[in-house]
């Protein structure tokens, strides 16, 4: 009997999923659920409970046998609502039939839209710092997240003239996401308009995430990017409930985009998850239906919140611009002498405070760390003081 051949071993991981970096917020995040006794300034979620009567709108569904699944691109009410609320906060339209999907949160959105536009090989162009999830969800799409660097002393706001260089034959598309995690800066209409107009000059897509719109804290408020001149034809607007209604673990979220575009989503969208949990679902229905006092109440104790975690921090001595957006602040540490993951290991170990180094959003987030002030007052006093013990000791 002939001796089998001798096979290469192949790893039963795919190379693409392999060579991913596991998130940097993750790995923060098992070092506190070792550690007892820390005040967590680095999950990115708020500390308010999702209000009652949309739990109760939930609940009733069930209680009346509501548990089937829904359209694909889900409930109408919630999509009519949806285009309502759109058009009424922002004077974006769209038709809830054609270019409206309703999402299991802002992820599957961005996971979508990569999907549905992206060949293998292709350019997106991201600011940085961002979200931990933009660049691996292009990764994951088969494309090549192409990063342009953002500072301290613009306010994080990406610069048009940057992002126009970082154009090449193979970029299809530009990612915002404003107001941003994890700087809290918010996009200038103006500026806005000036990478809308490059947009059209290459022939890119946008896509945006608004998902933190609800929390502004300037006059100017939030420009949606498909109202800008020239954009709403190359405009995927991705959205949702989880962080001005206070329901992160409900997992709902919602996509806006051109007929063409949107099809394509809902094509994955179909044989992926099939459509959102319809209890999320009336959850999310009721939020835009009667939710404007939470949300209202809400903005204004994060606004508290953010002056006093900016000026206690500026304060203290670590640098912090003013974020106008979302609940986070981004302060610099390079005045301590310490790269910014060893100062966030040193201050949860030393002082049990638990905040993101700034790396975790990309490599020009060093000398940064992110904190959010989602937490209650008496937490955010006590955890800058704690800050301020630590750099005491750093002198």
């Amino acid at each position: 009997m002939s001796a089998q051949p001798h096979l290469p071993q192949r790893s039963r991981v795919a190379r693409l999923v392999d060579e991913l970096p596991p998130s940097g917020i993750r790995r923060f995040f098992d070092l506190v659920q070792a550690t007892e006794g820390v005040i967590s300034l680095g999950v990115g979620e708020p500390d308010f409970p999702t209000p009652w009567r949309f739990s109760t709108a939930a609940i009733d569904g069930l209680e009346a046998g509501r548990t089937t699944y829904t359209s694909n691109l889900g409930l109408l009410s919630l999509r009519r609502a949806i285009a309502r609320h759109l058009d009424w906060l922002h004077g974006v339209r769209y038709h809830p039939d054609t270019e409206i999907l309703v999402t299991v949160g802002v992820s599957e959105g961005l996971d979508l839209a990569f999907r549905a536009i992206l060949e293998p090989g292709d350019e997106v162009i991201v600011p940085e710092p961002c979200f931990v999830a933009y660049t691996a969800a292009v990764r994951l799409a088969y494309g090549m997240p192409v990063t342009v660097d953002t500072h301290i002393e613009t306010g994080f706001v990406p610069d048009p003239a940057a992002i126009e260089r970082a154009v090449t034959p193979r970029t299809r598309a530009i990612l915002l996401g404003s107001p941003s995690n994890p700087t809290g800066a918010c996009i200038p209409c103006a500026v806005l308009q000036q990478i809308a107009d490059i947009a059209a000059r290459h022939d890119l897509i946008v896509v945006s995430d608004e998902i933190y719109d609800r929390l502004r804290y300037d006059d100017s408020g939030h420009t949606s990017f498909g109202t800008l001149r020239g954009a709403w034809e190359r405009t995927i607007l991705l959205n949702g409930f989880s962080k001005a209604y206070a329901m992160t673990g409900w997992r709902i979220g919602y996509a806006c985009a051109p007929p063409d575009l949107l099809a394509a989503m809902n094509k994955i969208h179909q044989y992926t998850m099939m459509c959102a949990p319809i209890m999320a679902q009336e959850a999310a229905l009721e939020a835009l239906r009667h939710g404007e006092g939470a949300v209202a109440d809400m903005v204004r104790e994060y606004n508290q919140r953010r002056r006093f975690m900016v000026a206690r921090l500026n304060q203290i001595g670590l640098a912090c611009h003013e974020p106008l957006g979302a609940f986070y602040v981004f302060p610099s540490v390079r005045a301590t002498g310490l790269d910014c993951e060893t100062f966030c290991e040193r201050l949860l170990r030393e002082q049990k405070v638990a905040v993101v180094p700034g790396t975790a959003f990309g490599a020009c987030g060093e000398g940064h760390l992110r904190a959010t002030y989602a937490a209650g007052m008496d937490e955010l006093r006590e955890a800058t003081a704690r800050i301020e013990r630590f750099l005491s000791s750093l002198r």
